[in-house]
């Protein structure tokens, strides 16, 4: 069965092949190196004139990039950690996302911003941070966070084919894990969601053959296997039965991707690696409140403390979220 990164890396010969404007640009990207992370293996080889190392400039990198797509072609731009996204946030957010809107719709810049998130490496605190909500809620930026569920390299390949902008956040406990489907699911029922204006779906998960869920729990990229896990536990430890919604488009969100099953169990816990201050979860939960309003019983964010990453496991662990933090906010909404 096939990772999350042999998905990408597979998406990226096909999109690359099927469509010579399609470039790769990037650090240490050439074979045999083939990247820090091994998603744009083999490509340099394949397509050697459509794969171009850089300096070590993000923003420079997506400046031309930006330039490129703005003549025609499509270029996909690897940040080699999501840490650097700060560097091309003039870039992205003062003009990328902008152009099309500035220019009367008569220009669109179909530019795809791979890069890796997350921490749980030891990296240490300038190479393992959660840093999308920085761009979530951009106008004319689309952020999107493949997942285990479903495939992530048909979802790169639908960014690729966007005329517009897209941040693509790939955590870096993703890349090794085993795709998931309903056969490789054995304890869970899996559904998939779309709605208009999302071309990215979004997954939900429930113990098989358990009582109806009591709980809805969110969350996204690396986040939802936790919280799967969690989901696991819940159910078989405390008989505590829960539904899994997964976004994979985080922005712009649509709000009839969650209103479903929390209209369902009136409860909700979001939960995110990113810091819990002003994230994503706090977004969510306002949204749930304005919509459903005194059906919104309870809820609850699980997200990292207000701390740098540690590059200590034992202190890093202690920093984000895992497992048990799921586990224990849950019970106490219940």
């Amino acid at each position: 069965m096939l990772t999350v990164l042999q998905s990408l890396n597979d998406a990226l010969h096909q999109v690359m092949a099927a469509d010579a404007r399609v470039l790769l640009m990037g650090e240490d990207i050439l074979d045999p190196y083939g990247g820090a992370f091994k998603v744009t293996q083999g490509l340099s080889e394949a397509f050697p004139e459509q794969v171009l190392t850089t300096p070590i400039s993000e923003a420079g990198i997506v400046g031309v990039a930006a330039g490129m797509a703005l003549r025609g072609l499509r270029p996909v731009v690897e940040i080699m950690f999501g840490d650097f996204v700060t560097l091309i946030a003039d870039q992205v957010i003062n003009h990328i996302a902008k152009f099309r809107w500035m220019y009367n719709d008569r220009v669109s810049v179909p530019l795809v911003i791979r890069t890796p998130m997350g921490g749980r490496r030891g990296y240490g605190p300038t190479h393992s941070q959660t840093l999308e909500k920085l761009f979530l809620g951009v106008p004319g930026l689309r952020v999107l966070a493949p997942t285990a569920l479903g495939n992530p390299g048909e979802l790169l390949a639908q960014a690729v084919a966007d005329d517009d902008p897209v941040l693509f956040v790939e955590n870096k406990l993703l890349y090794l894990q085993k795709l998931l489907d309903e056969n490789s699911l054995n304890d869970f029922e899996l559904h998939r969601r779309s709605v208009p204006g999302a071309y990215a779906p979004t997954y939900s998960l429930s113990v098989r053959d358990a009582p109806a869920p009591e709980l809805t729990i969110m969350a996204y990229g690396y986040m939802a296997e936790i919280a799967r896990e969690a989901l696991r536990q819940l159910a078989y430890e405390h008989e505590i039965f829960a539904e899994l919604v997964v976004p994979t488009q985080l922005s712009p969100f649509e709000n009839e991707m969650i209103i479903p099953s929390v209209s369902r169990t009136h409860k909700v816990l979001v939960a995110e690696e990113g810091t819990l201050t002003l994230g994503w979860g706090a977004e969510i939960l306002a949204r749930l409140s304005e919509e459903l309003g005194a059906n919104l019983h309870i809820a609850r964010r699980v997200a990292a403390r207000e701390f740098p990453i540690p590059a200590s496991g034992p202190l890093e662990e202690s920093v984000l979220p895992g497992i048990g933090d799921i586990v224990e906010a849950a019970q106490k909404m219940i």
